[in-house]
Formats: structure tokens, sequence, C-alpha cells
């Protein structure tokens, strides 16, 4: 039971930090085009993708990592790697609620805007996308820290 419930924990990491790592990615390769509508399709896929995908597995990771710590008796609050996990995926959480969600949002609305029209402010979107980029790295380096934590388990 122990290792299925860890193997599924393990899946839902991989598509939690890989979707989030993608997300970052191609929003940079269609920012490359400098296409309004490009970033339009792009920001919405990437927007649904977090509802499919990052989403579920946050769900996924939570589930399966108290079914992993109490079928393997390991003291939640008291193991450290564990403890320290937590903090950081609630970190990383946080910083998506508070700053990554609403300026994806605002980015594509920005987009939305540009649609038929001749300009588009790309300084303005890129200042904007810096910060984005910027949260959204640290999203990702955070429950990546917490990857490491749980892998090496350090005492």
């Amino acid at each position: 039971m122990y290792l299925l419930v860890k193997l599924i924990h393990i899946l839902a990491v991989i598509v939690f930090l890989g979707n989030i790592a993608m997300g970052l990615f191609w929003h940079r390769h269609a920012w490359s085009t400098r296409e309004p509508s490009l970033l339009s399709h792009t920001l919405s896929g990437i927007i649904r993708s977090d509802r499919l995908f990052t989403i579920p597995s946050v769900i996924a990771i939570v589930a399966t990592g108290i079914a992993a710590a109490i079928v393997g008796r390991l003291p939640i609050l008291g193991t450290g790697w564990i403890l320290w996990t937590i903090v950081l995926f609630a970190i990383s959480g946080a910083i998506f609620a508070i700053r990554v969600a609403p300026l994806q949002r605002e980015l594509l609305a920005m987009t939305n805007a540009a649609s038929g029209r001749a300009s588009f402010d790309h300084a303005g979107y890129a200042r904007l996308a810096a910060r984005w980029e910027a949260w959204g790295a640290v999203a990702l380096i955070a429950p990546v820290v917490g990857l490491a934590l749980m892998v090496l388990k350090p005492s």
C-alpha cells in the first residue's frame, strides 16, 4: 500500500512541477514572437493547464503525502524534511494564488484588448511578463527545494 501511495505522490509531483516549468517555457516561446494573438492563445492554454493539471496535482500531492506519512508511520510535523517541504509547498501555493494567477489574468486581458488593434504596448507587457516570470520561478523553485528535501531526507 505504501509503495502505491508513494508512486501516485511522485507522479503528481512530476505533473505539478512539469506543468509550472512548461508554462514558463511556453510563455517565453510565445513572447519571442511579440504577437498579441499568439500570446493570448498561449496564456489561455497556461491558465487552462493550471486548472486541468496543476490544481488536481496539488490535491493529489497533499492527499497522497498525508497518506504516505500515515501508512509509513512518519510524524508529519515531527519529521523535519516533511515539515519544511509542507512549508515550501504552502509558500509556492500562496505565491501562485497571490501573484502568479492574477498576473496571468492581467497579461491575458492585455493581449485580448490588443486583438484587432494596430498597436500593442510591448514595453508594458514586457514589464508585467517579467514580474509574472519572476514570481513563477519562485513558485517553481520552492517545491523543487521541497522535492530535494523529500529525496535526500536530511536529518
